[in-house]
């Protein structure tokens, strides 16, 4: 007689978990039709910066690789989306698509550089190559150079499903726009945590984590610790450069100090996943809900807002350095998202011969 054991993964919290996810998001898709314009409107900032958010994740939490310049990607993935549109004429829903391309592009010799960098020059690293792209598309007259520019207003009329939305909802054709972002937010929303997920039980998610623990650990084991930062960098740019692309769709209206913001794109969301739990899925989506309930609070004080947002992150970096998601699976051993495997005992089973 020989037991049988499986790896399994799913625990009852996440089936239920599961289930609940399902039916959120059967109810924010239906969302426009019961809640007002300026609900639609803050729901599209939440899921665009947990977008960016989940992939600032996956590449420190998961790959360790800490980058302080995914701004880089949110810009020239508008700057993509405007320039296709602006010069080419292409409807701006299918220019997302060549926003996350640029990015993508951009992120081959950026890898390239920083990836002959360690730690803290990593981060440095990617900074300044933010900063370049920044210079360089001021220089881009054809799309206001310097000063920024705006979607043509026929390009922001005729775009795919304004016309079908705005009849749908008896809605003026501004706000159709509005429910079409926040649509396609919600849909890159639920892939970026679905794709991570299942990055993250496969094969590679288990290299990933031993990239992440110890390089020459994993090497030594046979893991090409190269090829899986290139993954998880390049997936990350083009997942971020999508967000820009559609964050200034919505926006209608860019610049280059805006779409290359180090603290909107960049800071704001290194903070998110910090406080939500690094290392995470569930971290970044408490982490956002966090942060959003912060800005609305305190976003009349100035300057103080960012003393005060800087200081809750020192201190939750001190008491609770997991995260606040990781201080409540510590205290209850809740896990949503789980990717440990766990070794199950089965029945027992003989032997023939």
């Amino acid at each position: 007689m020989a037991a049988v054991y499986s790896v399994r993964t799913r625990t009852a919290a996440s089936t239920f978990a599961f289930v609940v996810a399902l039916v959120l998001v059967l109810a924010l898709f239906a969302a426009p039709a019961f809640v007002s314009r300026g609900l639609i409107q803050d729901l599209f900032f939440i899921l665009t910066m947990l977008t960016l958010a989940q992939f600032w994740n996956l590449l420190a939490g998961y790959g360790g690789l800490v980058s302080v310049g995914q701004q880089a990607f949110v810009g020239l993935g508008a700057y993509a989306l405007y320039g296709a549109v602006i010069l080419g004429g292409v409807d701006p829903v299918v220019s997302i698509l060549l926003a996350g391309i640029a990015a993508l592009i951009l992120a081959v010799p950026t890898a390239f550089f920083a990836f002959r960098l360690q730690g803290a020059y990593f981060a440095i690293g990617t900074w300044v190559i933010a900063e370049v792209a920044r210079l360089s598309v001021a220089q881009w007259r054809s799309v206001g150079g310097g000063t920024g520019t705006s979607l043509p207003r026929d390009a922001l009329k005729e775009m795919i499903l304004v016309e079908w939305i705005g009849d749908l909802f008896d809605t003026r054709a501004s706000a159709a726009r509005d429910i079409l972002a926040y649509w396609l937010a919600l849909v890159l929303a639920v892939l970026t945590i679905a794709g991570i997920y299942w990055l993250l039980r496969t094969k590679r998610g288990l290299a990933l984590a031993a990239v992440r623990d110890n390089t020459e650990a994993a090497k030594s084991v046979g893991v090409d610790a190269g090829r899986m930062k290139w993954l998880v960098f390049l997936t990350s740019a083009f997942g971020t450069g999508l967000a820009g692309g559609l964050i200034y769709l919505q926006k209608a209206r860019i610049s280059p100090d805006a779409a290359f913001s180090v603290v909107d794109w960049t800071a704001y969301v290194i903070f998110i996943v910090v406080i939500g739990g690094i290392g995470t899925i569930e971290g970044p989506i408490l982490g956002v809900i966090v942060f959003f309930i912060l800005q609305n609070m305190l976003a009349d004080y100035g300057s103080w807002y960012l003393m005060v947002l800087g200081l809750i992150g020192i201190v939750v970096m001190l008491f609770a350095p997991r995260g606040l998601w990781g201080l409540i699976s510590e205290k209850t051993g809740l896990q949503l998202f789980p990717v440990r495997r766990r070794l199950v005992g089965g029945s027992l089973k003989g032997r023939e011969g």
